[in-house]
């Protein structure tokens, strides 16, 4: 019996080409109103997957605009009520739900404060869609299984417009625009042979950098969630800082070796585990020789990240089964989460 989370894994390629024809305009003033008036700081908010998808988002309006980013400790509003001064800031808010009290609580402290305030929520009708000043739908449909899907891709696609709609680059919007055919292909990739080599684990290091560390977030969280797996995500520089004490032979490593500046270094580290005795799993472009996995690439390597989560979804939701899970009611969990 094919999983909920396999199905809406599946669906996210229809979900985003509507997300592509709806609040375009929205995008397009906000855009235009930052780059009028650019706020003095940005500030992100999220939990979980959508923490991820805001990483990803930080990391682009920092490569392409030079804002420095940074994610809210939501306890230093929620808990500490510290002092901050937020007037002119920015702080973006990702969410499926929208319902949890330390996502909302900051928006609302944020705006009162006098910060602009923006809102990337799949149910628009949520306490956070109506605490923002901006809020923009994801446009995901609804989600039965607990894990994540759809929904974090619709927030990385919102969080690349939000993106090229204040860098106003054409190039990089059009780019965006040919997700949908792009999630259709990543879908198909076959990634059968990291279902065998991850069944009997119980531990993994997911590993990624730049735009594919929030990849190895994301990832590691669903291994966990889905397949019960200890999976911890480092970056590609931070493995020799401590984590490669961890190395002894068999120990395995997904490796997300996305296009980009980051690759060079990611391809020769998985050489270097493979010598200390890793099973690695390198997932890279189809021009990498060395790969293990195939791994999808969008119309510029910034959004690759996008499709490649695609990919790996499909996989988590088959190495569930192989394991024996259930990908859509994971032990514990819900699918609303609200922490304070």
């Amino acid at each position: 019996m094919t999983s909920l989370m396999l199905k809406e894994a599946r669906s996210a390629a229809d979900y985003v080409a509507v997300q592509l024809t709806r609040d375009q305009a929205r995008y397009a003033e906000l855009g235009r109103q930052l780059r009028t008036a650019p706020p003095t700081n940005i500030v992100t908010v999220a939990r979980g997957s959508s923490d991820h998808a805001a990483a990803y988002c930080a990391y682009l309006v920092m490569a392409r605009l030079g804002r420095i980013v940074a994610s809210l400790p939501m306890s230093l509003v929620t808990l500490n009520q510290a002092p901050l001064i937020v007037r002119d800031a920015l702080a973006i808010a990702i969410s499926q739900s929208g319902q949890s009290p330390d996502v909302v609580e900051p928006i609302r402290y944020f705006r009162a404060g006098g910060a602009r305030t923006v809102a990337l929520v799949n149910h628009d009708d949520s306490p956070l869609a109506e605490a923002a000043e901006w809020s923009i739908p994801l446009h995901a449909g609804i989600e039965s299984s607990v894990a994540a899907t759809k929904s974090f891709i619709a927030s990385l696609v919102a969080g690349a417009l939000l993106t090229g709609h204040w860098q106003d680059d054409d190039d990089f919007l059009a780019a965006i625009a040919q997700l949908p055919e792009a999630l259709r292909i990543a879908a198909e990739c076959d990634w059968s042979s990291a279902v065998q080599t991850l069944a009997p684990a119980d531990r993994l290091m997911v590993v990624g950098r730049g735009t594919g560390f929030a990849l190895a977030l994301e990832a590691a969280l669903k291994c966990k969630e889905t397949c019960a797996i200890q999976a911890e995500a480092f970056s590609g520089a931070e493995i020799k800082h401590g984590p490669m004490a961890l190395i002894e032979e068999g120990y395995p490593l997904l490796m997300f070796s996305t296009r980009g500046p980051s690759q060079a270094g990611m391809l020769a580290l998985a050489e270097e585990m493979r010598q200390r005795g890793a099973t690695v799993l390198l997932a890279a472009p189809e021009d990498v020789p060395q790969r293990d996995l195939t791994l999808p690439v969008a119309a510029t390597p910034d959004l690759d990240p996008i499709v490649a989560i695609q990919a790996f979804y499909v996989m988590a939701a088959q190495l569930s089964v192989a394991r024996g899970m259930d990908a859509d009611q994971p032990r514990h969990l819900n699918k609303v989460t609200r922490t304070s």
